[in-house]
């Protein structure tokens, strides 16, 4: 078994090379359907959160990606709004148009998802999701009390 400092240094390092390997294919897979990532997460994140999404939340989140700024985040938002896919002010939600490319593109990006993770035993990805989403949790947390 491996020591438990042995196994935490990797983590990082690990998570990163996953995170950039994982984006490098979902670029491609995108690409084959000129769709730009940031257009996916944009759509993603706006069916996922429903029309309660706030566009400062929404903002915030997209801003917070290592591909988009507040200055692009407007031009991606603006250009999604132009195109018909999103309305609203105070709070965005998919136009029809937004919602039948999202359930395209959800289904599209899928394919690569699955084959990668069916390798895997189902509670073993469950397992994973709970531990990077209690991560990220408590990282926030941590993060927002320092700044207090």
């Amino acid at each position: 078994m491996t020591a438990p400092h042995a196994i935490y240094g990797q983590f990082g390092r690990t998570l990163a090379f996953a995170q950039r390997t994982l984006d490098a294919i979902l670029r491609e897979h995108l690409a084959q359907h000129d769709t730009a990532p940031e257009t996916w997460y944009a759509l993603h994140l706006v069916a996922t959160f429903g029309p309660g999404l706030s566009r400062q939340d929404l903002t915030r989140d997209l801003a917070g990606s290592p591909s988009l700024d507040a200055n692009s985040t407007r031009t991606l938002l603006a250009r999604l709004e132009a195109e018909g896919l999103i309305t609203g002010d105070a709070h965005v939600d998919l136009t029809a148009e937004g919602k039948a490319l999202h359930a395209s593109l959800r289904e599209y990006v899928s394919a690569p998802t699955v084959r990668l993770l069916s390798q895997f035993d189902i509670k073993d990805v469950e397992t994973t999701i709970r531990t990077l989403q209690a991560i990220t949790k408590r990282a926030a947390e941590e993060g927002s009390s320092l700044v207090q």
